[in-house]
């Protein structure tokens, strides 16, 4: 779509295809990352798909699904992009996949015939990737994934969307699938105040003030629970997914063998095995000033059209 909210374009040569995985209603910043991707002409969005995100809900993919449609309908975009079903719930073992329409949308987009690379990010669990390559392996050289998951390397922890699925990362890290790991102690990096949210992104139309009294009511919910949230701040740790694709940061990560996960997800080596990309740092200043900017201007054209109608 022509993003004639900027003043400025990206040379179609740069621009790149990119599907969106996301476990949208799990807390607050995957809208965030949603928002700040279609705000970006480089990404040519192939379509979204709602991710589970395990036992926290009684329909976690469905949930997922409907909040990236009402993210669509508050930026008056719903009719312009795909949004897609992906698996209700992980894999049963790492040779059974669990098909969806998300794991066949990552299969046909990857068969396409297209000169312009393919990105399919995944803010949640890995389950529609490794049950799309399970269902068709021959993507596994057509498509680059970014992940936002996994403990701290290299010994690995407990980490949420790493534990909704273990067995689709062992698929995955398996695979001859190009991956990005942005691991736990790199996406913890984007780290917002709510004041600064009040201040950067609230006064920006209907989609800055739902991001930003969305956020507002889920750290309030949250507020009994011991270690998180903090009160005052937030970690907007699926917005890497967006910024590694404008910049992939050269000099910010390492390339390593992937290892195996087991069921208290820690890393082990597997000497030999393919290597992906793992991110050791991310540029925060960089993520959430480029969000605010396009958010501004995204709000500055929808008060022009708004008055123009």
């Amino acid at each position: 779509m022509p993003h004639h909210f900027m003043p400025y374009e990206v040379p179609e040569q740069k621009q790149i295809r990119v599907i969106i995985n996301t476990d949208a209603k799990c807390e607050a910043d995957d809208q965030y990352a949603i928002v700040h991707a279609i705000l970006s002409q480089r990404l040519q969005i192939k379509g979204f798909i709602g991710a589970h995100f395990g036992p926290r809900s009684a329909a976690p993919m469905e949930e997922s699904y409907e909040e990236v449609e009402h993210v669509l309908q508050l930026m008056g975009m719903r009719e312009q992009y795909g949004v897609y079903r992906g698996a209700p719930h992980k894999l049963p073992d790492v040779h059974t996949p669990v098909p969806s329409e998300g794991s066949q949308l990552i299969i046909d987009e990857a068969m396409k015939d297209d000169p312009r690379p393919l990105f399919v990010t995944f803010q949640g669990p890995l389950t529609d990737l490794a049950s799309a390559y399970l269902q068709e392996p021959r993507i596994a050289n057509r498509l680059t994934a970014v992940w936002i998951g996994g403990g701290t390397y290299p010994e690995g922890h407990d980490e949420f969307n790493l534990s909704n699925d273990v067995e689709a990362v062992n698929v995955v890290f398996n695979s001859p699938i190009p991956l990005w790991q942005v691991p736990k102690n790199v996406y913890e990096m984007v780290r917002v105040g709510i004041a600064e949210l009040a201040v950067k992104v609230r006064p920006h139309g209907r989609i800055g003030s739902y991001l930003y009294d969305y956020l507002v009511h889920h750290n309030m919910k949250n507020g009994h629970r011991p270690q998180w949230p903090k009160g005052e701040t937030w970690v907007l740790g699926d917005s890497p997914a967006v910024s590694l694709l404008l910049e992939e940061q050269r000099f910010d990560y390492e390339m390593i063998e992937a290892p195996n996960v087991d069921a208290e997800m820690r890393y082990f080596a597997k000497p030999g095995n393919r290597k992906i990309r793992v991110y050791r740092s991310v540029d925060s200043r960089f993520i959430l000033e480029d969000f605010y900017a396009k958010l501004a201007l995204f709000a500055l054209y929808e008060k022009e059209r708004d008055s123009q109608e």
